[in-house]
């Protein structure tokens, strides 16, 4: 049983650490990637790609790599909750399918934006970036979100708070993607309401840390 108990915290500081990283990961890569300019020329956004040639890479290797982490740690919830099975967790499992999905397919523009080859490849990658961000709000947080904060609700892993945030995070994802689906890039407002969930993730690993003695 006591071994039980330790391999179970164990598990618990684990999870909180990958979600830890995850965080960090996605902060340094915010930083180091900070975009071009709104309304950019041409000219603009080829000198934008030359000198932010490396950060824009390393951007998108962190944006890839952070959410796997993430992702770990909501996985741990479920497992951990005891709702791998239920319908709220098999849920939460789907939603953590679609959020990667979408960010490596965002990723995946942010490479392409640096191709010469062919002359408007920059163009093109940017737009196709502007589409994918709808999709973080149409359907990959609330997804993730929703179901998770359900699971957290009919458990006693960490405070219920956590539980109700995360529903209220995944109804303004959900309604924010509906109130700006006609504009077809997001206002810097919109993209900037998605770090609060850097915050709720970084919050719930550091209670889980925090209760894996309990």
């Amino acid at each position: 049983m006591k071994k039980e108990l330790i391999s179970n915290r164990l598990f618990c500081i684990l999870s909180g650490i990958s979600g830890i990283a995850g965080v960090l990961m996605l902060i340094v890569s915010f930083n180091i990637n900070p975009g071009p300019p709104p309304g950019a020329t041409d000219e603009q956004l080829i000198s934008f790609g030359h000198q932010y040639y490396s950060s824009i890479l390393w951007g998108a290797w962190l944006q890839a790599v952070g959410p796997f982490f993430i992702v770990l740690f909501a996985i741990a919830l479920i497992t951990q909750a005891g709702a791998a099975r239920q319908f709220s967790g098999m849920l939460t499992l789907f939603g953590a399918g679609t959020l990667m999905t979408v960010s490596l397919i965002e990723i995946t523009f942010y490479i392409a934006v640096l191709f010469k080859d062919p002359p408007l490849s920059h163009l093109i990658g940017l737009n196709l970036i502007y589409s994918v961000q709808h999709l973080y709000f149409i359907i990959a947080a609330p997804a993730l979100f929703i179901p998770l904060g359900f699971v957290i609700l009919c458990s006693d892993l960490i405070h219920r708070l956590f539980g109700w945030t995360a529903i209220g995070i995944g109804l303004s994802f959900a309604l924010l993607g509906i109130l700006f689906l006609f504009q077809l890039a997001l206002p810097m407002l919109v993209t900037a309401f998605a770090g609060i969930q850097v915050f709720w993730w970084l919050s719930a690993s550091i209670s889980l840390m925090m209760r894996s003695g309990k």
